[in-house]
């Protein structure tokens, strides 16, 4: 039978269950040891022998917040519409309240879906960990960028194209990149320089930071960084995840489903990575800025999307109170300080 705690039983079940109960007493059988095989406490088996009414206390009536049944039906059709089938309830609810539709909560859909087996995990990865500790903190575009160089496969074994990529870690916008057919730390200066141009770097406002690579740390890199006033920072040696953002970047870049096995050449690798910065950038509702797109994010648009959502919200909220009696609304209020790990508190900034 398994655990009946909790569980309400009909009076029919209990009088078979008693009745089998009785019958392995009559052929030897301990009554403690006939309730556990069958799943049942034996003060249960005393309780239903005496009275096999429940007795216990409940819900009289239908709750006023439970989902109706229409609603359900419509959560069910949007998750699996083709919109929406391939991605999470956070960024469902985010794109419905940017339409200014309010449908359920994202723990209602999850409910939902889980219970018509429609929710798993779709992605290749494993979940993501937690964060350490934080160090640097950012407040607005163009304080602190990370950068890490990522190997693409050619289509000859044993041979890459290296993607180099500069990030800016309160918006997550890709600011600069290129694929070179090499590692060098002249690439590295070169593009930096390039990108920090069109960026409208100022002395003595940026830190970049990176692994301890030698692209990362030559003396052309560190010499550019010195010209255009650039304070630069390092991870641990030979510790990957220091450099979390990179590393969360280029998770996401070779996971997307038509990330594909090979590149033909370098000119392939250049346009496929060309497509996907435009997919990350203006389209791809990040979950660690509040389900908004780097780019909305780093022109500062994010404030009146996340406005209007709480809206959305607000109004769902007086249509239907009793589905947030004493609870507010979700919270859709910007993230306004994103912070650089280090698992000491510390960050050594050169």
């Amino acid at each position: 039978m398994g655990k009946t705690r909790g569980r309400r039983i009909e009076a029919k079940t209990k009088s078979l269950v008693l009745k089998l109960i009785f019958e392995a007493s009559a052929n030897g059988c301990r009554l403690k040891v006939a309730c556990f095989d069958l799943g049942i406490n034996f003060k249960t088996f005393i309780r239903w022998k005496d009275n096999l009414d429940d007795k216990r206390k409940g819900p009289i009536s239908v709750p006023k917040n439970k989902l109706k049944e229409e609603e359900k039906n419509k959560m069910i059709e949007v998750a699996t519409s083709k919109d929406y089938m391939d991605v999470s309830p956070h960024i469902i609810v985010a794109k419905l309240a940017d339409q200014g539709i309010y449908i359920a909560s994202e723990s209602s859909f999850y409910k939902v879906l889980r219970e018509e087996k429609l929710l798993e995990h779709r992605g290749k990865s494993k979940a993501p960990s937690k964060r350490r500790p934080e160090a640097l903190v950012a407040n607005k575009p163009n304080q602190i960028w990370s950068w890490d160089i990522t190997y693409m496969k050619s289509n000859i074994r044993g041979q890459f194209f290296y993607l180099y990529l500069f990030m800016d870690i309160f918006s997550r916008k890709i600011v600069g990149y290129n694929v070179f057919e090499n590692e060098s730390m002249e690439n590295s200066s070169n593009l930096f320089e390039m990108t920090a141009i069109n960026e409208n770097i100022e002395k003595g406002e940026l830190v970049l930071h990176a692994d301890n690579g030698g692209p990362m740390k030559g003396a052309t890199m560190l010499a550019t960084l010195d010209k255009l006033g650039v304070a630069s920072s390092f991870s641990r040696p030979r510790v990957s995840d220091d450099n979390p953002f990179s590393e969360s970047l280029f998770k996401t870049l070779k996971y997307v489903p038509h990330y594909p096995n090979h590149f033909d050449s370098l000119e392939d690798t250049k346009q496929w990575v060309m497509k996907f910065v435009d997919w990350y950038n203006n389209h791809h509702l990040h979950s660690g800025i509040k389900f908004v797109t780097p780019s909305d994010r780093h022109q500062g648009s994010d404030i009146e999307i996340l406005k209007n959502r709480h809206q959305v919200y607000l109004e769902a909220k007086e249509k239907n109170p009793e589905r947030w009696k004493n609870r507010q609304v979700r919270n859709w209020s910007r993230i306004e300080e994103v912070h650089l790990n280090h698992v000491q508190g510390r960050m050594r900034v050169v």
